[in-house]
């Protein structure tokens, strides 16, 4: 059962790809295609649905999904269904797995070949699946199988959905492996997969620059952080001769006292290990610093952003300080570290949410101030707690991000709040969709009782916890997030009033116009030409 649950997205994505690589032949039976014979990501402006502006203009989306007229590959449709159905089908198995190993205590490791073999390195690849591994199996499966199923309509009119699928499924299958990993470098291997198909999920429409530039952004930020994990695991092996988890986890109490010799200086061996270790969480987990590729992501298509932000890779890192609590514990040093930055970005993100315009941002960006929660409840020892709100987070999240889909779709592919309002009776289920999702976010719920919707349940427990915590950096987190709990009701219902509430053109006189986007270009060519003009003077 475990090897279905991890293996059938890799064989949709093999499917998927097949049919996309036939599709690409069929069209261009003569070979590549010539330059910019593809224009299926190219923006040429407004588009002719656009929503009017007051005066008579058209709104100027700088920030929309494309549209495509190109005809479909044949078997696109197929290769949705194919893959829909086998993560239909490992989802299902993932629930099973869950009361399995949940209620049953049926731990498992499922050993499949040795790996690496070299000397004193020796790797298995084994599938280990204990309440942690559950728990992350039914939260990655579920919400990728949604999001599968979403993405069907969703991307019917993109000719390339083939290669968009297969992308979906192997972002899947990475994430699949990184959580059932039973040692660091098979969790690495996973972790660098899911950085690759957030690559290419991100860069999806290639030809739009504003795509390109958020793949690259994402990826190289990303390696900022991973140099750090790889750092850590390196040290790990260094001082334990042993990368799997139940070697390394013995051996951590024979690492108190030791110290590692950096730059004529020496450190406390856990602390260095787990602030490297924790540097690859901050890449993975948009934290405080390495926050910068995850609004830029929304350049993907929406699905993509509801995969991403909700289920599988910002929570990797989440993920990641929980599979080695055990070393972390060892280190009060590296867990306030941990605490403060969770904090941080709890607060600092959820004020970046309240003045975006585009409806999609201020989702990313409450997802960055969620993570920090998560970090918090992490770094005061609430390991349980951290997870549970990962666990929480990720459906009402990845509702809000479909629901945002809905309303780019029925808004022509249009972004910006300020062009929306009103939507309510136009868009009555996705509305009240919404709402469910807004209530979760904000955590609506009745104070000194368990009655209330996921976010009161999960995240209000972090933030008690935080309180009563002794470790150094808990006060300054709670009041993070304490603070960071207001905003964040504040730019949840500001969204929900703005797209659905009033009237449409309620806030277009703050929008700008394509004339001002005209006038805006031809002012940057006359300071550009100004600044060349001068520049010549001063060579002469």
């Amino acid at each position: 059962m475990y090897q279905a649950i991890v293996f059938l997205p890799l064989i949709g994505c093999l499917i998927a790809a097949a049919i996309a690589l036939a599709g690409a032949r069929a069209r261009h039976p003569g070979g590549l295609p010539q330059a910019g014979a593809e224009d299926h990501a190219v923006d040429h402006g407004p588009h002719h649905h656009a929503p009017a502006v007051a005066g008579g203009g058209v709104i100027h989306p700088s920030h929309h999904e494309v549209e495509s007229h190109e005809p479909a590959a044949m078997g696109s449709r197929e290769a949705g269904l194919i893959t829909t159905g086998l993560l239909g089908v490992s989802a299902l198995l993932s629930w099973v797995a869950f009361v399995y190993v949940g209620y049953y205590g049926h731990d498992a490791r499922v050993p499949l070949y040795t790996w690496i073999a070299a000397g004193d390195l020796k790797v298995e690849w084994a599938l280990r699946i204990d309440t942690l591994t559950a728990v992350m199996l039914v939260v990655v499966n579920s919400v990728s199988a949604l999001v599968h199923l979403y993405s069907i309509g969703y991307m019917h009119e993109d000719p390339y959905r083939p290669r968009f699928f297969a992308y979906l499924s192997f972002f899947t299958f990475a994430m699949l492996m990184l959580v059932t990993a039973d040692n660091i470098v098979q969790m690495f291997f996973g972790w660098e997969g899911v950085g690759l198909a957030s690559y290419l999920l991100i860069g999806f429409w290639y030809l739009k620059p504003e795509a390109n530039a958020a793949a690259i952004k994402a990826f190289i930020v990303n390696r900022i952080g991973d140099f750090g994990f790889a750092l850590g695991i390196f040290a790990v092996f260094a001082l334990t001769g042993a990368v799997g988890f139940e070697t390394v986890f013995a051996s951590a109490k024979s690492l108190l006292g030791q110290t590692i010799h950096i730059l004529g200086h020496d450190y406390d061996a856990l602390t260095v290990i787990c602030l490297l270790l924790f540097m690859g969480a901050m890449g993975k987990s948009a934290q405080f610093l390495l926050h910068t590729w995850l609004p830029d992501a929304m350049e993907g298509p929406t699905p993509v952003s509801a995969l991403i932000h909700a289920a599988t890779m910002v929570t990797a890192g989440v993920f990641m300080v929980a599979r080695l609590s055990p070393l972390f514990e060892l280190s009060s040093t590296a867990l306030s570290v941990v605490t403060i930055v969770g904090g941080t970005t709890a607060f600092f993100a959820a004020t970046i949410a309240g003045v975006q315009m585009d409806i999609k941002k201020v989702v990313a960006y409450s997802t960055c101030s969620q993570l920090g929660y998560m970090f918090v409840g992490l770094g005061v020892g609430g390991y349980s707690l951290g997870i549970f709100h990962l666990f929480t987070h990720a459906f009402f999240k990845g509702l809000l991000f479909l629901c945002c889909g809905s309303v780019i779709i029925a808004m022509h592919h249009e972004q910006d709040m300020r062009a929306m309002g009103g939507l309510r009776k136009e868009l009555p289920v996705t509305f009240w969709t919404m709402m469910a999702g807004a209530l979760a976010l904000s955590a609506v719920g009745i104070p000194f009782t368990p009655i209330g919707f996921a976010g009161f349940v999960s995240k209000d427990p972090i933030i008690e916890a935080a309180f009563v915590s002794h470790r150094f950096g808990a006060m300054y987190a709670f009041w993070c997030a304490d603070i960071a709990a207001g905003l964040t009701a504040f730019y949840t219902w500001r969204l929900m009033f703005m797209t659905f509430f009033g009237k449409r053109g309620d806030w277009s006189a703050t929008l700008p116009s394509a004339h001002d986007g005209h006038d805006r270009d031809r002012r940057r060519c006359r300071d550009l030409r100004g600044l060349r003009h001068s520049a010549q003077r001063r060579m002469r």
